[in-house]
């Protein structure tokens, strides 16, 4: 049975690089064998062939895949596809995952342009309905896949993940606020009375100096929470790294402000304490997590992550899991207390097709993404059969948002055969709306495995809302002529790297934030990169997203 969900009525530039297809003609004139061949990651316990969700849409709508596959490697993924699209070979359709490797938005302008991908316009109105109500449902989508020209020559995911809008969190053991009588802080001079305890005051109580109070990872990162006591940030740990903002109306770097000084000016001097853990800086989230893991006590306080199973391994024995609660956004010195907001769905195309594909290729491709698109495709494809990768909710279950009725309950998969349900999981996420999601069953306890989820749904009620509205710069809108996409892309690299090279050195010492001939000298260093051209292009983009 197929659970009825009710519905309400209700990186900026990357470039392809390579030479394209020299024979491109975009009107369908490609050869028709039948049969859909799909470019598109499989996983390791994987096979899309054989997947139970490709033998059903093949049964289902009367057709035949197809499958060119690449791996869930970025690197390797994004070099496959451009060698797929210089190649002059193209399958019919390009199925991506957005986390490892999708177009982006000057690619598809740029391959829409060059005929090498068809617009999906006409094939939406005609032969999609469920992708057509999506859209009526959720303009936000169509909007986001919507061309300057009015083309639509690819859809993105919508995955409208909760926790996921904000991302820059940070997590505390709240038993060694307990065991040393504090209260979870509030403040940015209340944190750092925390973290002195954490460190003078042995909370895991082993008699060993060995707290960390405050760690992180260069995937997630430490300044972003701290920052928006200061001013607003909208970093997303490395998820999005620009601190572009929006000052009314005007596009400006927030890196280049009085606040960004004074928030580097305080994690300056919690550095200097000892109260930042160096590797914070330096390591990646498997370290971050065999410091969580350390077998001989719990020694990591807090840490800025997205979710506690990135600093510790999650439903240990000793149940050290349990143990971290979110913080809420501090309050900085001056009353500013923000939460960094970014929309969920990436920006781009997943789903491509290809000038290959023949007319009946191309329809019989919308088919199956408009499948997808409805109730019954949408969790068969993400999930799987029945019974294995999900099941109807039982009576007396709870939604994971519970005021919506519950409709499914996902089965993690057996270790032993991963893939046993056979649906196409992260490939499939296309109409990831946010009832689909919060109706999902999800344990009341959120210190099980089966109420984690909940976990992080309550976790982020503390940060919604406290996103500086005015000032969110919704880059995710924002196309770039394709013609000045190379120096935008040299533009924003070097500015993020120096930006970010410039902050741990402010940090870490190496730089002295007192000193007024450092501060503008990094500023002046910023002109120099193009800081004035950057935020103009921005602007120009920003002004013409607005209609």
């Amino acid at each position: 049975m197929i659970p009825t969900i009710r519905r309400p009525i209700v990186a900026l530039a990357a470039l392809l690089v390579g030479v394209l297809p020299a024979a491109c003609s975009g009107d369908g004139a490609g050869s028709d064998d039948g049969t859909i061949t799909i470019f598109a990651p499989e996983g390791a316990n994987g096979d899309l062939e054989d997947a139970w969700f490709t033998q059903h849409v093949e049964e289902t709508l009367d057709v035949e895949l197809s499958f060119e596959t690449t791996t869930y490697d970025g690197n390797a993924a994004r070099e496959k596809r451009q060698i797929s699209l210089a190649s002059g070979d193209l399958p019919d359709v390009y199925m991506l995952v957005p986390w490892v490797d999708q177009f982006s938005k000057t690619e598809l302008q740029r391959l829409g342009q060059q005929g090498v991908i068809v617009p999906l316009n006409d094939l939406i109105a005609e032969h999609a309905p469920n992708i057509t109500a999506e859209f009526e449902r959720t303009p936000e989508l169509e909007q986001l896949a919507t061309a300057p020209d009015g083309s639509i020559y690819g859809l993105p995911q919508w995955n409208d993940c909760y926790h996921c809008s904000y991302n820059a969190k940070l997590w505390m053991r709240s038993d060694w606020l307990d065991e040393l009588g504090l209260d979870v802080p509030t403040t940015t001079e209340e944190m750092r009375d925390v973290l002195r305890a954490f460190k003078t005051e042995d909370p895991n109580g082993n008699g060993k100096a060995d707290e960390i109070p405050l760690s992180g990872s260069t995937s997630d990162l430490v300044l972003p929470y701290f920052m928006n006591a200061f001013l607003y940030n909208p970093q997303a740990s490395d998820v999005y790294s620009s601190t572009l903002a929006l000052n009314d109306g005007s596009v400006q770097l927030q890196a280049s402000q009085e606040g960004w000084r004074e928030g580097l000016r305080y994690l300056a001097s919690l550095f200097d304490e000892g109260l930042i853990d160096p590797g914070a800086f330096t390591d990646n989230r498997d370290a971050l997590l065999a410091k969580g893991d350390n077998a001989d006590a719990p020694i990591v306080g807090a840490a800025t992550v997205q979710h506690p199973g990135l600093v510790v391994t999650l439903n240990q024995e000793d149940g050290r899991d349990k143990d971290y609660d979110p913080v809420p956004p501090l309050t900085g010195p001056d009353g500013a207390q923000y939460a960094a907001y970014n929309l969920p769905s990436i920006a781009g195309a997943t789903f491509v097709i290809t000038s290959e594909a023949s007319e009946e290729t191309q329809v019989a491709a919308i088919e199956l993404l408009d499948y997808m698109f409805s109730e019954e495709g949408h969790i068969l494809a993400q999930f799987g059969q029945e019974g294995i990768g999900w099941e109807p909710a039982a009576e007396g279950e709870v939604a994971l948002d519970e005021s919506l009725e519950p409709t499914f309950r996902y089965i993690p998969p057996d270790p032993d055969e991963p893939n046993e349900a056979g649906g196409w999981g992260p490939m499939a996420q296309y109409n990831d709306t946010e009832e689909f999601r919060n109706s999902q069953v999800a344990d009341t306890d959120v210190y099980t495995a089966d109420g984690f989820e909940r976990r992080l749904f309550e976790a982020t009620k503390l940060y919604e809302g406290k996103e500086a509205e005015d000032q969110v710069y919704p880059y995710w809108n924002v196309w770039f002529d394709p013609d000045v996409s190379s120096e935008l892309a040299t533009l924003q690299t070097n500015i993020e790297d120096f930006v970010n090279q410039s902050s741990l050195q402010f940090i870490t010492g190496d730089n002295d934030i007192d000193s007024d001939a450092e501060w503008e000298s990094y500023l002046q260093n910023l002109d120099g990169l193009g800081l004035e051209r950057y935020l103009e292009l921005h602007q120009e983009a920003y002004e013409a997203s607005l209609g």
